[in-house]
């Protein structure tokens, strides 16, 4: 009896000395974790919970809410618990929290039903920027906060005093121990900066070595802790007063405060929890059919169909697709425009768009590193993934495997997608190095299987143990699996033997229609002006036209030029082969003629730049690189340098055949260059009939006869053009200076086809 007197007395004396603290801004800790224990970021849910893999789906809040987030929410919540009680499987349910500006009673709403238990349910916070305001709240009413480790959670109040009402209830989400990271103390940090946030490290008087603990306290609570005779080994000011109480992620996983685990990505917020891929797909529990479209990559993966995909992707999400399929049925392509869209596909989360990959055949080389760009990857049970090695084509005709620095900075890239989306590394890798060696492993803790390289093993300090190798991997052999294999592998999803199957699995109604991309009149003309042929022709019409303006300078010809280049310019734009480099260096080029023609009469430097830097724009917008370093490089400039040739040949002989028949034409005969003192017949330019019984050389009789003659411009001389000069129209050239139409000229030199005038004033 006496025994059980002193239990209640100490019973009660401690929970007086509990609730002391309390009200002295004192907030418990968690336990400090061992030293050789879990990373930041790797530690598993520990909660009791049914066995199997569980239910999860992953919500992204808008940067306002309303009543219509807390009905989508509280839906998912509720179709979730079903769901997990049916199949008794445990569930969680993963909101991304984003910035914004809410009303305080919608986000108060919000928060209420979070911090309301859903049984079955467990709600995770995450967060991977920097978050502040009212939106803070909607976190710590979630039973763990997961951040990005250079995510920023906090500054509630936003250096404004809130309602006692609306502060007690912040307050109060500490108080409700739903979670353990949370303390009335931190909140109130958040919510006013003029409190002062300590954290200490505390060791009970005769405690047992290694039960220290940490807590959260204000300057008042470390005074009651002292006062009480506390062993404080460690004190750290993590807030000052006057300052607002955000929090980084790395810094708070450290401190085991306010975040439970720290992560960059929502597939390893996935992996934290063991939730399935499904889960990213943001209607997989609802069963609201997704707003999705379906994309072709077929054929060879080029730069023209990398933009063609490109421009796909950005009409998709401009219409509001959340689901894009990727039909894939590729041998690969070049290097540069997979890599650039495999990384399109996987930034597509954060533009609130699930990418998944759908292989009915097979997807090689570039196709397959697209696919590793995607969310989810199916493949038909017979359709293969893999081999992605980068070769190139060697002088004798012959493909060869490229230098190792290439292969290694390709095999890490691919491991970077894998990664991302929380697949094998190693298995990636292998597909585009023949040389690297994966083997199928066991965590020695949890008994999870995974696949790693032998330097990844030795990295992870004995966590992993080895169980065997990868058949596909071994005696140089690039990874190359079917579609069960790379399920088997953790690379892609379960089999799907069709399309309707994909649709269930994906969660769109067998009755709905998928919509194919299709190509625009864009596209189409996009496709056609970058064929060979066709840009030959566009670039011969640019000449000729270019041809008639110098000689008929109506400006007629010279719009059409502009525009047959601007449409060059702008399918190898389109085309991804051309950029504004191109663009400029051609505008440069096109300047330094136009300053030789009209600036600085005759042919040098000005003219000679020009046509280097003209030649070297149309050269480098018929290819994808600058430096040619392979022999394929090789071969794309010869075909630039072909293709130019051609159409200088094209020019030469048109010329030449305007020369020759032109002159018989009515009305265009005038575009013909007339020797000066002759006239034009249907036979071409003949001596005038005043000159021909003249004994003397008619060339320099042509010349004595003109210099001192005088009549009108008949078009502007910039500085070459027409002049009227007695009877006779003759193509002259003015002094360098524009002379109009209709002005007074004088002749004053002329050296054998170049007539010289100047204007008389």
């Amino acid at each position: 009896m006496a025994g059980f007197g002193r239990w209640v007395v100490r019973g009660l004396l401690s929970g007086l000395f509990a609730l002391t603290l309390g009200t002295a801004g004192v907030a418990w800790g968690q336990p400090v974790a061992p030293a050789d224990g879990p990373a930041a970021g790797q530690a598993k849910v520990a909660d009791p919970a049914p066995p199997g893999e569980p239910l999860g789906q992953f919500l992204t809040l808008p940067g306002v809410i309303d009543d219509a987030t807390l009905g989508r929410v509280s839906r998912t919540a509720l179709a979730l618990q079903a769901r997990a009680q049916q199949e008794q499987r445990r569930a969680v349910l993963a909101l991304e929290v984003v910035p914004g500006s809410s009303p305080f009673h919608q986000v108060r709403g919000l928060a209420k039903f979070l911090s309301a238990d859903v049984p079955g349910v467990r709600t995770i916070a995450w967060v991977p920027g920097k978050v502040t305001g009212n939106h803070v709240i909607i976190a710590l009413a979630c039973q763990e906060i997961v951040m990005a480790p250079n995510a920023e959670l906090g500054d509630i109040s936003l250096g404004q005093a809130l309602d006692p009402d609306e502060q007690a209830f912040v307050v109060n989400l500490a108080n409700r121990r739903r979670n353990n990271a949370l303390s009335e103390a931190l909140l109130l940090g958040m919510l006013d900066r003029q409190r002062e946030l300590l954290w200490v490290r505390l060791e009970p008087p005769g405690g047992a070595p290694g039960s220290s603990e940490t807590r959260v306290v204000l300057r008042s609570g470390l005074e009651d802790l002292q006062r009480a005779g506390m062993v404080i080994p460690e004190v750290r000011i993590i807030k000052e007063a006057g300052t607002p109480g955000v929090f980084h992620g790395d810094r708070c996983r450290a401190l085991h405060i306010l975040a439970a685990h720290v992560a960059d990505s929502r597939q390893k917020v996935a992996e934290l929890y063991g939730l399935p891929s499904e889960s990213l797909r943001e209607t997989a529990i609802t069963g609201e059919a997704p707003r999705t479209i379906r994309i072709a990559i077929d054929g060879p993966i080029e730069p023209q169909l990398e933009q063609y995909v490109q421009r796909q992707i950005s009409r998709a999400v401009a219409g509001g697709a959340n689901l894009i399929i990727f039909e894939i049925d590729s041998p690969g392509g070049m290097l540069g425009p997979s890599l650039n869209l495999a990384a399109t596909v996987s930034e597509l989360k954060r533009r609130k768009v699930h990418a998944v990959a759908w292989i009915p055949k097979a997807a090689y080389s570039g196709a397959a590193i697209i696919a590793l760009g995607c969310d989810e990857i199916y493949l038909a049970p017979d359709a293969t993934i893999g081999d992605a090695e980068p070769i190139e084509l060697k002088a004798d005709g012959q493909f060869e495997r490229v230098p190792e620095k290439l292969v290694s900075a390709l095999a890490q890239q691919m491991e970077h997608l894998a990664d991302l989306k929380g697949r094998p590394k190693a298995l990636a890798g292998a597909m585009a190095d023949k040389d690297l060696r994966v083997f199928q492993v066991k965590n020695k803790q949890n008994g999870k299987i995974w696949y790693l390289s032998e330097a990844e093993i030795h990295a992870a300090n004995e966590e992993w143990e080895q169980v065997a190798p990868v058949p596909e991997c071994e005696n140089n052999r690039l990874l190359t699996v079917s579609g069960q294999r790379a399920h088997e592998l953790r690379l892609a999803e379960t089999p799907v033997a069709d399309f309707n199957e994909l649709k269930s699995r994906l969660g769109i109604p067998t009755e709905d229609l998928v919509p194919l991309a299709q190509r625009t009149w864009v596209d189409e003309l996009v496709y056609v002006l970058n064929l060979r042929f066709i840009t030959g022709l566009l670039l011969l019409a640019g000449l000729v036209a270019l041809y008639f303006e110098a000689h008929f300078p109506s400006g007629l010809f010279g719009i059409i030029a502009a525009l047959c280049f601007g449409l060059f310019f702008w399918s190898k734009f389109l085309g991804g082969s051309a950029g504004w480099l191109e663009v400029l260096l051609f505008l440069l080029g096109a300047g330094c003629l136009a300053l030789e023609i009209f600036v600085v009469p005759g042919f040098g430097v000005f003219g000679l730049s020009g046509i280097l830097l003209c030649l070297a724009s149309l050269i480098l917008a018929m290819q994808t690189f600058v430096i040619p370093h392979t022999m394929n490089d090789l071969y794309g400039v010869g075909y630039g340098v072909l293709t130019l040739s051609l159409v200088g040949i094209g020019m030469l002989g048109f010329a030449g055949l305007v020369g020759r028949y032109l002159p018989s034409i009515p009305f265009l005969n005038q575009m013909v260059l007339e020797p000066p003192g002759f006239h034009l017949d249907d036979n071409g330019p003949r001596l005038r009939p005043d000159l021909v019984d003249e004994p003397a050389n008619p060339m320099l009789q042509r010349d004595v006869a003109l210099v001192g003659r005088r009549g009108q411009t008949m078009t502007v001389l910039r500085p070459s053009g027409r002049a009227r000069i007695g009877e006779d129209y003759l193509d002259v050239v003015s002094e360098g200076v524009f002379i109009p139409p209709g002005r007074t000229v004088e002749v004053i030199e002329v050296v054998g086809n170049r007539v010289v005038v100047r204007e008389l004033t």
